[in-house]
């Protein structure tokens, strides 16, 4: 019970001296909502709020906590008293999980794309919010402290779960946030494979791949929250790894796409697949080298399947084709996270084979040769089993045969 009183007694000097250096501060007053300053950051949500004004009213720093959160000293802020005037900081990371530790709330809301997305004709937008709630120290059934209660709230694109950086250079490589792009932490990966399954990496031999051979695409996050899918707007090739002042070929935007691209999942699950048949731009004769580029947007998944395009209707996305010419789309959809593969080769087929084909070629060949080798060995097996099979009849024939003419003789 002493040790109680102490720790009060403490409590009570230190608000005491906090008082002081607040009573002859301007910002001694009655709270008003101009009290906090909201900074919406690309990692973190930051709020900072008046301290003087929490004084005033009959609390402290310790009594201040995001959402009523009292019992959690990760949801209480920071006094600063080094700063002029002096003020109570709050801040969490933007996090799925931080968002939620101290009971602030998601949510996402839909609306018409503008400003650098206005090529989109529907955009989701995550809205965070919560408040900073007072705790009365005394309780009992009245309470003669007016309760304080700051709301705030940021709004970031959904864009923002995935950054727009096109630094690859490599098939597969990560494609991760920074600070210009936002703070969700999510990746995503292009990955080529050889077949249906998905499940065997492309190699493309030294001379390049055959005109013609099917190429599937995986476009993959990961670190990404359940709630949200993978969307590709649109996929197309270009002959230099950056698309600008580059010849390019839209294997599909939205619904419409070429007569070689099939779309096996896109906007119903984490991971978009496609593929499509390998071809060379007119302008390379013999061989022919070419970059695949995606630009990905997410989805909350209980929204995904309004907002990937109805292709009967082709009402969901609209595009503007860019001034200029040349089959690219405005260049607002670089706004998008984009994500590239490395170069893919092809060839013509010139009657010639490449050494990767002239080796399993050969290999075959000598399979081939191999099982023939086998086969004769096991039939002359066989025909020298049946030789001696019908030397021992003979010999045996002839022995009876004696014995009878012997035995009628005698």
């Amino acid at each position: 019970m002493r040790f109680t009183l102490f720790l009060y007694q403490v409590a009570m000097l230190v608000l005491v001296n906090a008082q002081q250096d607040c009573f002859m501060h301007p910002t001694f007053r009655e709270p008003t909502n101009a009290d906090i300053e909201v900074s919406c950051g690309t990692q973190q949500m930051a709020m900072k709020m008046l301290l003087c004004p929490v004084y005033f009213c009959g609390y402290n720093e310790s009594l201040m906590s995001l959402n009523g959160e009292h019992d959690k000293d990760y949801c209480k802020g920071v006094a600063d008293w080094t700063v002029d005037p002096p003020v109570l900081r709050f801040n969490f990371s933007i996090t799925e999980e931080e968002i939620s530790v101290c009971s602030n709330k998601l949510t996402v809301t839909e609306e018409m794309g503008n400003g650098v997305f206005s090529d989109f004709s529907s955009l989701q937008y995550i809205n965070i919010s919560g408040q900073i709630k007072s705790q009365d120290p005394i309780v009992g059934t009245v309470a003669y402290r007016e309760e304080m209660m700051y709301m705030f709230s940021c709004r970031y694109p959904l864009q923002y779960l995935v950054s727009n950086s096109t630094d690859m250079s490599v098939a597969g490589a990560s494609l991760s946030m920074n600070e210009e792009s936002g703070s969700f932490s999510s990746t995503l990966r292009m990955a080529l494979f050889s077949d249906h399954a998905y499940s065997s990496v492309l190699r493309i031999p030294q001379g390049g791949l055959k005109l013609k051979t099917r190429i599937f695409v995986q476009v993959a996050a990961s670190n990404l929250s359940n709630r949200f899918n993978v969307v590709l707007d649109r996929c197309y090739a270009s002959t230099t790894f950056f698309s600008v002042d580059s010849i390019t070929h839209d294997l599909f935007v939205g619904c419409n796409k070429d007569g070689q691209t099939i779309i096996a999942i896109n906007g119903m699950d984490q991971n978009a697949r496609f593929s499509f048949e390998a071809f060379r731009f007119v302008q390379q004769r013999t061989s022919a080298t070419f970059y695949l580029h995606c630009s990905t947007r997410l989805c909350e998944r209980s929204s995904c399947p309004a907002l990937v395009e109805n292709c009967s209707t082709s009402t969901a996305f609209r595009r503007r084709r860019s001034e200029g010419g040349g089959g690219g789309w405005s260049t607002r959809v670089s706004d998008a996270a984009t994500v590239s593969s490395g170069p893919i080769t092809t060839r013509m087929d010139t009657g010639e084979e490449d050494e990767d084909d002239e080796d399993s070629t050969q290999q075959s060949k000598k399979k081939v040769m191999l099982g023939v080798v086998i086969a004769a060995g096991i039939l002359a097996t066989i025909f020298l089993s049946l030789v001696a099979f019908l030397t021992c009849v003979v010999c045996n024939s002839e022995r009876w045969f004696s014995k009878a003419v012997l035995y009628r003789l005698e």
